[in-house]
């Protein structure tokens, strides 16, 4: 059963768009606390391209690389993704005028249980309204 997170972001939908999907960006709000980052982010930002996301404690103690390929791009409407480990992803952004909803909907993973995947997509899409409504 996939899962289902969102937010609302008081920002343009052209600057919601370009802060998701552009590395420059990903870097500075792909992180789900202050005691992790995301040090490096590479996209061939095209349907059939790959992505890697450098996720890593700050301490150095753990990273990980989470990567995957693009199945979908409809801009500032769709995302959608398929990850290394063959888990789906959808991330849709609605234009409410002075609001953009977005909500990413994902197959969770058989190793943590779904509240603390809920909970940390959660974080992560937090972390990356905070970093929208920055500028």
């Amino acid at each position: 059963m996939p899962i289902t997170v969102s937010t609302v972001i008081a920002s343009p939908i052209s600057s919601v768009w370009d802060c998701f999907v552009n590395p420059d960006h990903v870097i500075h709000w792909n992180q789900a606390s202050d005691d992790w980052h995301c040090p490096k982010a590479v996209s061939d930002f095209k349907v059939g391209g790959k992505f890697t996301y450098t996720m890593a404690a700050k301490d150095g103690s753990v990273s990980f690389d989470l990567w995957g390929t693009f199945d979908e791009i409809q801009e500032n409407t769709v995302l959608s993704y398929t990850l290394g480990d063959e888990r789906k992803v959808r991330v849709t952004f609605q234009d409410e005028g002075e609001h953009v909803l977005v909500t990413e909907v994902f197959d969770p993973e058989h190793v943590h249980s779904e509240d603390l995947q809920k909970t940390g997509w959660q974080a992560i899409l937090d972390s990356f309204k905070a970093y929208c409504e920055s500028f």
